[in-house]
């Protein structure tokens, strides 16, 4: 609120706002919204919304990346109205989701990556199965919300095309072309690109009850277990293979693959989710903070950053609360003890350029409020403080609450 009060983003190293785009969609704001709320932060709460109320304004000259601005705007926006009831929060979503409505007009319906807010313009028709299968659970609720069936429909086909081409193997790759369907990329991993189109299948079937998304999720689930997990002495680690053989590719780990132990421990799945948390625990503790790739078979270090991810504290919660085994409280408590060491600064807190070395980057994400602040908060809160029962979190950690199905 000193330094970057109507951006997007903090940076925290030089004190500045900044904006993904040419003017800000506040990203930060409406993404921590929720976490402020579930933390009691009135007053932080109530400063988020004045600023979403009186100044977010869809109407803008951006192009924006359909993916990220719906897990993090259209969700946040979504949580926001079942949290306050304030119906300028509904209205909001609704026109956020209507002007990226345009970006499935495809042969296929697989969206483009990109569609201008104002013109419907469109780019990027090379897209992956992460960024198609990642907006079910914020149009499908928008649906259920406004009464409007389209968002539901459109997106739900857009998933299943994608499910359609699964190899012979039932295994996707990392690259499709949305207007002719067609591969660009046959490698198939659990890490970016492809995470949570998996993890939205399963959590789609949980907040609507829609069968569809159960059965594409038990035979993905299937063929994850047979091909992509190592067995390895410090845990059971994901590598590359080829999407129709399931030869290995790759041995190259991260932050992001790190979400599936969380997401396994929520299908039910205990040993693998243990095995995987084993092997993401180790990623942590080898390089002191988790680095964003590492090969796990020659330990080499491959990419350094650390952008305060929180998929490795994610499954920390996800696994606490469903074996309510402390390990999982002492893994959680290194890893936010090892955050504030590492990245706090006197604004804020920063991302890592390398974490062998803790040298300090000029950034702080909006899902650092709205994922990793809050997965911290609530490893180690009261078990009121979120029912499993009652809602289901999105990708993005947003809140949505599970209806009459």
């Amino acid at each position: 609120m000193d330094y970057a009060k109507g951006y997007d983003d903090l940076q925290p190293l030089t004190k500045t706002g900044k904006n993904w785009y040419k003017t800000s969609l506040l990203m930060t704001p409406v993404d921590a919204y929720d976490t402020f709320v579930m933390l009691g932060m009135k007053k932080e709460a109530a400063e988020a919304k004045d600023l979403i109320l009186n100044q977010l304004d869809f109407n803008s000259d951006n192009q924006v990346q359909v993916f990220e601005i719906t897990i993090r705007l259209l969700g946040g926006l979504l949580t926001a109205y079942e949290l306050d009831g304030n119906k300028k929060f509904l209205a909001l979503a609704k026109d956020l989701g209507d002007r990226l409505l345009p970006a499935f007009n495809t042969p296929t319906g697989m969206p483009y990556r990109y569609v201008h807010l104002q013109t419907g313009a469109l780019r990027d028709s090379i897209n992956n199965p992460a960024e198609i299968g990642t907006l079910m659970m914020e149009f499908g609720k928008l649906s259920k919300l406004t009464g409007e069936k389209k968002y539901y429909d459109i997106v739900k086909k857009a998933t299943m095309e994608v499910y359609k081409r699964r190899s012979k193997i039932d295994l996707v790759g990392l690259q499709i072309n949305v207007i002719t369907g067609e591969w660009k990329n046959k490698e198939s991993a659990i890490g970016a690109y492809i995470d949570s189109y998996y993890e939205y299948l399963f959590k789609s079937w949980k907040l609507f009850g829609d069968k569809d998304f159960k059965m594409a999720w038990d035979v993905h689930q299937k063929a994850i277990v047979n091909h992509l997990i190592s067995k390895q002495d410090s845990g059971w680690f994901m590598r590359q293979v080829d999407m129709d053989t399931g030869k290995e590719t790759g041995t190259a780990y991260g932050a992001l693959d790190a979400f599936y132990a969380a997401l396994s421990a929520y299908a039910g799945d205990i040993e693998t989710a243990k095995e995987n948390q084993k092997a993401n625990y180790f990623m942590w503790t080898k390089f002191n903070i988790e680095p964003e790739e590492f090969d796990f078979k020659t330990g080499q270090m491959k990419n350094g950053y650390y952008v305060l991810r929180p998929e490795n504290i994610e499954s920390c919660f996800y696994l606490y609360r469903f074996t309510k085994e402390p390990q999982y409280l002492w893994m959680g408590k290194r890893m936010v003890d090892d955050i504030i060491q590492h990245c706090k600064n006197e604004v804020g807190y920063a991302s890592l350029k390398n974490v062998q070395t803790f040298e300090k980057a000029n950034s702080m994400q909006s899902f650092f409020f709205a994922e990793t602040l809050k997965y911290a908060y609530l490893l180690f809160a009261d078990e009121s403080k979120l029912d499993f029962k009652k809602v289901v979190l999105t990708t993005e950690a947003h809140p949505f609450k599970i209806t009459k199905r």
